[in-house]
């Protein structure tokens, strides 16, 4: 009985010693009372756990402010990892820190989280933070040297650079030895920019530099590097910053060469796999449909087959149809007795598709307005496509008021399939195409679709 009671106790200790927590503090506040905590692994986030956030005070520079507490208990078996507490989905609503069996504490400002962030406990991310500090320093000078120079080439800093450029190692080597066997250790040895021993002495040097030795210290198969922001962020900085142009042209060119020089450093078919999902996702954000089509194209489309989703490509294409770049979907309807395509519309230089309703207050005052405006562009036509629970009013309306249009009944309103396959959602929406009913904008209402016709 006393063994039975004595493991037991030993199991209770162990539990309870396995078990870590993560403490924050918010300064100031926020409204938001909620906070998840998620693990990255690979460019995906995991759902840990969540907690609320609890309001409290605090003496701040001699000052009682309010702030936000919070803690979230690890489960036990919690995996060492880059972990992401979130607090606001929008904007700057996160912090991340490294958990490798330990408690960890910090504070931060939850407007700009990752520039203030300071812990208290975890010697994992106090070394690390630790390491920032230090090593930005040291290469803001190495810097400063190096772009004198590129401004004044009359500047003899040899010597200086040579002294900037060994301090610069020597830190790094220093905090290489420190993190020994630590979790960070394969960040930290991934964190330093390649520099050059000696000084570049012309800005084109000095860029290629840059560029040919970016990837050098960066390891796409390591798995602490894998599963943390760390080099998702390098892939974006190499594709939006290192390789950047005011010409968009060439910026279009520069992004599939970088992109294209990132994915060749994956050897991982997995994770080169996930990879172009991430850079698909983020030039979505930017609409940008001539790199999107080329990631899939060029780097999705080629990957082996059981690594392709049917259902994410065929979901990509429908939120992309209706693009700025992208030809109209086709639709059929009767004019005249006949049966007419908008793919076969030859009457026009140019088309306004207009979705609307009999139903909607704002078609029925901007409709009129457009069927008046349009008089005076007779290289442009109508479409208007009229979504309705039934042809009634519908009927009446287009006969009195939209005569010289193209008019389209749609049935089922809302659950329309043109006006599902168009993402229609609100009446009256704009498009305009060229006359191969490529869609060349997207006015927000007719206002601004007299201000893009009057440009053409």
């Amino acid at each position: 009985m006393v063994k039975r009671i004595l493991l037991l106790l030993l199991f209770a200790s162990t539990y309870m010693h396995a078990q870590h927590s993560v403490t924050g503090v918010m300064s100031p506040k926020l409204e938001s009372d909620w906070l998840i905590l998620y693990k990255l692994e690979g460019t995906k986030q995991v759902f840990v756990n969540n907690t609320k956030i609890k309001a409290d005070s605090a003496l701040i520079g001699g000052k009682q402010e309010a702030i936000g507490r919070f803690q979230i208990q690890l489960p036990a078996n919690a995996k060492p990892g880059v972990y992401r507490a979130t607090y606001r989905l929008e904007g700057a609503g996160f912090v991340d820190f490294y958990y490798n069996n330990e408690d960890v504490t910090f504070i931060f400002n939850p407007e700009y989280p990752q520039e203030s962030i300071a812990f208290s406990d975890s010697e994992e991310n106090k070394l690390y933070q630790e390491y920032l500090v230090d090593i930005s320093k040291a290469q803001q000078k190495l810097d400063s040297i190096q772009v004198a120079v590129l401004q004044d080439s009359t500047l003899k800093m040899a010597e200086a650079y040579k002294a900037a450029f060994q301090n610069l190692n020597s830190l790094q080597n220093k905090y290489e030895n420190l993190s020994k066997n630590k979790y960070v250790a394969p960040v930290i040895k991934a964190s330093l920019r390649v520099n050059s021993p000696t000084i570049l002495n012309s800005v084109n040097k000095y860029l290629s530099s840059i560029k040919s030795t970016f990837f050098d210290r960066l390891d796409f198969s390591n798995q602490t590097l894998r599963n943390s922001s760390f080099l998702t962020n390098r892939i974006l900085d190499y594709i939006f910053y290192i390789n950047y142009s005011d010409d968009l042209q060439e910026q279009k060119n520069l992004h599939k060469k970088s992109i294209t020089t990132v994915l060749s450093k994956i050897s991982d078919q997995k994770y080169k796999r996930d990879i172009i999902v991430f850079l698909i996702d983020q030039f979505e954000s930017s609409k940008n449909i001539a790199i999107i089509d080329y990631l899939f194209k060029e780097h999705y489309n080629k990957l082996p087959i059981a690594l392709q989703d049917a259902k994410f490509k065929k979901e990509k294409e429908a939120l992309f149809a209706t693009e700025i770049g992208r030809t109209a979907p086709d639709f059929s309807w009767t004019e005249n007795g006949k049966s007419t395509k908008l793919s076969n519309l030859n009457d026009a230089e140019n088309y306004v598709l207009v979705f609307w309703s009999t139903s909607c207050s704002h078609c029925l005052r901007e409709i009129p307005q457009l069927h008046m405006y349009m008089k005076s562009k007779p290289a442009v036509k109508v479409v208007a496509f009229a979504l309705e629970n039934d042809s009634f009013v519908w009927e009446t309306y287009k006969k009195a008021n939209l005569r010289g249009w193209h008019n389209v009944l749609g049935l089922k309103k809302w659950e329309n399939k043109v006006a599902r396959t168009y993402q229609i959602n609100a009446t009256p929406t704009y498009f305009v195409l060229d006359k191969n009913k490529k869609i060349i904008a997207k006015p927000n209402d007719i206002d601004d679709v007299k201000s893009f016709l009057e440009k053409l």
